[in-house]
């Protein structure tokens, strides 16, 4: 699958495409009707499938400060769109002049003119252009112009997940903060996940006789709720069962907040400086403050257990 950075990246000889856009943040089961469709379209008019997407998070240009937690950063997002048959990835970088580009604008400088647009694959709500002002109706008037086909895909799941809400990146967000990662992994239709290299950390984990991998997330992570949880750690190609822990660490006053990974029944890792993906399978219990050292301890052999049988249940 090709990646571009940007509309000077796309080849000069790029011909007819099928196109979706959108921020696809966790490509979550209704982003993935969505991209289907569009490859399948693709598939039969015998074209690429290209997904345009932006970074970062338009949110943060129009209205800074409000970047939303992120589900899953675009290196592992173009992953998920290359398995579901995605050739070409476009990621634009979203600024302050690029939002002000209106709605006709945008289909001639990046539909037309670049991508030279088929078919276009869009759910009912799809907005773009300055103040998002273009709609799917506007983008079907402009495909009579310009020669390109708009289809739109009722994107809306729903399951047990938020009550039955309709599946959403907002309602994906709410339920990992809330520490629902199983209700998460519904709508994703797979584990939530977060990534980033592993530093060194206070080491108290390694003394108590459970060594875990610190990891430093990315920037804007959408991560889950203080606790313990059960899921595996994944490096170089090797997904290891684990147990999960994410908090502040009140049993040392710490107050950073961080994410560690235990792997389970493993010896000798070293992991420092790898980057490492860590998935979370299960919510075990609440971040707890013990009396003694020795009650931690005791419940730390017990989250252990939990977490084993937990992921022994499961296939990564």
């Amino acid at each position: 699958m090709q990646r571009w950075r940007g509309l000077e990246d796309i080849p000069q000889d790029w011909g007819r495409s099928v196109v979706t856009i959108g921020s696809y943040d966790g490509v979550h089961r209704g982003h993935q009707l969505i991209i289907r469709h569009a490859v399948n379209r693709a598939r039969e008019l015998g074209v690429p499938a290209v997904v345009v997407t932006f970074d970062p998070h338009p949110s943060e240009v129009v209205r800074p400060g409000s970047h939303p937690p992120l589900l899953a950063p675009h290196h592992r997002r173009a992953e998920l769109m290359a398995d579901l048959g995605v050739d070409a990835v476009l990621i634009l970088p979203f600024t302050t002049e690029f939002s002000k580009l209106s709605p006709a604008d945008f289909v001639v400088k990046v539909l037309v003119d670049k991508l030279h647009a088929k078919a276009v694959v869009e759910g009912p709500n799809f907005r773009f252009g300055h103040k998002a002002a273009g709609n799917v109706e506007f983008l079907a008037t402009q495909g009579k112009t310009y020669d390109f086909e708009v289809e739109v895909v009722d994107l809306y799941v729903t399951g047990e997940a938020g009550g039955g809400e309709p599946f959403s990146s907002t309602l994906t967000r709410r339920l990992v903060a809330e520490g629902d990662v199983q209700g998460a992994a519904e709508i994703l239709g797979r584990p939530h996940r977060v990534e980033g290299v592993v530093v060194r950390g206070a080491q108290r984990g390694r003394e108590l006789g459970f060594p875990t991998a610190n990891v430093e997330t990315l920037p804007h992570t959408a991560i889950p709720a203080d606790g313990v949880y059960a899921g595996w750690l994944h490096t170089q190609g090797e997904a290891m069962p684990a147990a999960i822990s994410v908090g502040t660490n009140p049993q040392f006053e710490g107050t950073e907040r961080t994410v560690e990974a235990y792997a389970i029944d493993r010896v000798g890792l070293d992991l420092y400086g790898l980057h490492v993906a860590v998935d979370f399978l299960a919510f075990v219990r609440g971040q707890a403050k013990f009396e003694t050292l020795d009650e931690l301890l005791e419940q730390m052999g017990r989250d252990v257990q939990k977490c084993r049988e937990l992921v022994a249940a499961e296939v990564p």
